[in-house]
C-alpha cells in the first residue's frame, strides 16, 4: 500500500530513541523526510546519521518556548517544506499522589503539556490543506495507570486539547490525531518494570493481562503512527488510536 509519504516533510520530537525514533524510521522508509529532535545535539546527530540523508537532527527542548518556531523553520530550511508533526515527549516521572513533588508536576507540565500545545499552535499556523498534527499520548487518556499519577493528570487534558484543535482546523483541511501506546518494549517500559523487586515477573504479569499476551514492538507502534500521519489516513481526524494489543477494556 502506498501511503503517499514520498517527499513529505515531518517534524518528529523525541525521536532519538523509543517511539519517536520508531516513527521517524517508518516515515523515512516510505519516502518521507524528517526533522528529528532531542535535547542533546550529539544524540540527534547520531540518530539522524543512522536514518540516512532524509533525516536531519535538531537539538530542542519541548519546554523551551523558542523551540516550536525553530523546528518549523528547520523543516523549511533543510527540506523546503512542512507537512506535519508528531509530538512525542518522554513520559513524566512515575509516582503516586503522595510521592510526586510540585517541581515534578511543573517540569512535566512545561514539557509534556505546554510544550506540546506550543508546537501544535506553531504547526497549525504554518500547515496547509493536507497537513497533520499528531500527539503521542498514553492509554491513561482513557484509564488511569497505577504509579503514573502525573501522566494520568496531564495526558487526558492534552487529548481534550487535540480534539478541540481537530474541530478548529478541520475546515482548513488539517487533521489532528492521537496515538496511545500501551505496553511497548521501549527503555521507558523497561524502566517502569524495573521499579518492581522482580522486573521479569512484573513483565510476565503485565503480558498476561494483554489479549495478545505480549508487549508491542516500537516498530509496530511506528507503523501505526506513520499511517496516521500519511495521506492514506486522509479522512481520520479528532481520534485517539490505541496501540496496546487489546489492553483497553472499553470498545
Amino acid at each position: 500500500m502506498d501511503l503517499g509519504l514520498k517527499d513529505r516533510v515531518y517534524v518528529v520530537t523525541g525521536a532519538t530513541r523509543g517511539l519517536g525514533n520508531a516513527t521517524a524510521r517508518e516515515l523515512i522508509a516510505d519516502g518521507a523526510k524528517v526533522v528529528l529532535t532531542g535535547r542533546q545535539q550529539k544524540t540527534v546527530d547520531e540518530a539522524a546519521a543512522e536514518l540516512g540523508p532524509n533525516a536531519v537532527g535538531v537539538a530542542a527542548d519541548n519546554a523551551d518556548p523558542a523551540s516550536a518556531a525553530a523546528l518549523v523553520a528547520a523543516a523549511h530550511e533543510h527540506f523546503g517544506g512542512f507537512d506535519g508533526v508528531l509530538i512525542s515527549v518522554g513520559g513524566p516521572a512515575p509516582g503516586f499522589v503522595a510521592d510526586n513533588t510540585d517541581e515534578q508536576w511543573q517540569a512535566a507540565f512545561e514539557s509534556v503539556f505546554l510544550g506540546a500545545v506550543r508546537l501544535a499552535r506553531a504547526a497549525a499556523a504554518e500547515l496547509g490543506e493536507g497537513g497533520v498534527i499528531g500527539f503521542v499520548l498514553s492509554g491513561s487518556v482513557y484509564e488511569p495507570i497505577a504509579g503514573l499519577t502525573i501522566s494520568n493528570g496531564l495526558r487526558p487534558g492534552l487529548a481534550g486539547f487535540a480534539k478541540s484543535l481537530a474541530d478548529e482546523l478541520g475546515p482548513r483541511g488539517i487533521r489532528v490525531v492521537g496515538v496511545l501506546p500501551g505496553r511497548i518494549g521501549t527503555d521507558r517500559m523497561r524502566q517502569l518494570d524495573g521499579l518492581s523487586p522482580d522486573p521479569e515477573a512484573t513483565r510476565a504479569a503485565n503480558e498476561a493481562g494483554i489479549p495478545l499476551r505480549r508487549y508491542g514492538t516500537p516498530q509496530e507502534f511506528g507503523r501505526t503512527a506513520a499511517f496516521l500521519l500519511s495521506p492514506a489516513a486522509s479522512y481520520l481526524t479528532g481520534i485517539m488510536v490505541p496501540v496496546d494489543g487489546g489492553s483497553r477494556a472499553g470498545f
